[in-house]
């Protein structure tokens, strides 16, 4: 089989591969949709990589079960299933991993497609039976694909706050994730305010939903925020998707007294004003993925609301179109892609 794979210091190679075979506990996902991701640009610009470092990237798995192991038994997986993958295995054994929260494991965690587990840039990929989450009838593979990492990542940050309809919601940075978060917290039922340095993604933002749209470039943001929200006290809470320091320290700011600010967001560093904190008692969180019983949760969500998230997908391509795909990801030319197959 074909599979992408990054070489480190922006090299990118189509590899040829021997089809995966299933060990005793786990299944082989034929792909039908694997999505591309804005960490993918620091696994491809990350240091020179030793070949024992490679691996198969893609970690936004969709697709068909086409084998099986031994010991699997049916109630995990059957032949022809539609899937998604919870990206992650772990030592199985610890809290979080028998929680279903696999991707806060601190003991042997696997990061399929990118850091040390082959991912879905393949027509095929292996994975623990135990990974696998069912895709509900009503999405296509595209969409699924979606919810398996930026769009699922959206849902665990509205969790995580635990926004309600009553709320006032600031959304930093309208890429795939803040956009998918605009998305979710309007089927939430709260007002949403959206920023953005891109016009496009601020017109984006407003057909996903936002109330209002604010570009930082143009406008002090925490003031912006102020003007919109009662008493010019602050939004209830945001949610940080660009993991910019500066947005950062704006999401903080921009929240009322007692109000709640989230990092989504990836990399980077962070400057936190511990007045914000103490004398304005705001509270700071970070959000990791997703679990999976909540990837379950997020997919079964978008299918009762009939959520549009195949259209945060810009660009469709097929797999030796890999070079050219990830150029253009690299210089913000596109979206959001993803790579399809038969």
């Amino acid at each position: 089989m074909k599979a992408v794979v990054f070489l480190g210091e922006g090299e990118l190679e189509i590899r040829d591969y021997p089809d995966p075979a299933p060990g005793p506990d786990e299944v082989i996902v034929e792909i039908r949709a694997s999505g591309m991701c804005g960490t993918d640009l620091h696994h491809l610009h990350g240091p020179k990589r030793s070949e024992d470092q490679i691996v198969i990237e893609g970690h936004e798995p969709c697709g068909v079960v086409a084998e099986i192991g031994s010991a699997v038994h049916p109630n995990e997986a059957r032949i022809g299933d539609r899937v998604m993958v919870h990206h992650y295995d772990g030592c199985r054994t610890c809290h979080e991993c028998r929680s279903g929260s696999t991707q806060l494991c601190t003991h042997s965690k696997i990061v399929y497609g990118g850091l040390n587990g082959d991912g879905s840039h393949a027509h095929y990929m292996k994975v623990p039976a135990h990974t696998l989450v069912r895709l509900p009838d009503e999405l296509s593979f595209k969409a699924g694909a979606a919810v398996s990492c930026g769009t699922g990542t959206a849902f665990g940050a509205i969790k995580r706050v635990d926004l309600t309809g009553e709320d006032t919601v600031a959304i930093f940075g309208q890429g795939p994730v803040g956009l998918s978060c605009t998305m979710f917290a309007k089927a939430f039922g709260a007002r949403v305010i959206a920023l953005d340095i891109g016009e496009e993604r601020l017109g984006m933002a407003k057909k996903f939903g936002a109330d209002y749209v604010i570009n930082p470039l143009k406008d002090d943001p925490v003031e912006a925020i102020r003007d919109l929200t009662r008493g010019g006290h602050g939004a209830d809470k945001s949610i940080e998707c660009s993991a910019n320091r500066d947005a950062r320290r704006q999401a903080l700011e921009a929240v009322r007294l007692n109000g709640t600010a989230c990092m989504v967001g990836a990399y980077g560093d962070m400057q936190v004003d511990v007045h914000q904190i103490i004398q304005l008692q705001k509270s700071l969180l970070g959000s990791l993925t997703f679990s999976k019983n909540m990837q379950y949760d997020c997919a079964a969500f978008v299918a009762e609301r009939g959520l549009d998230v195949e259209t945060l997908f810009t660009h469709d391509f097929r797999l030796e179109e890999a070079r050219r795909a990830y150029d253009l990801f690299d210089e913000r030319k596109i979206g959001k892609g993803v790579f399809v197959f038969d």
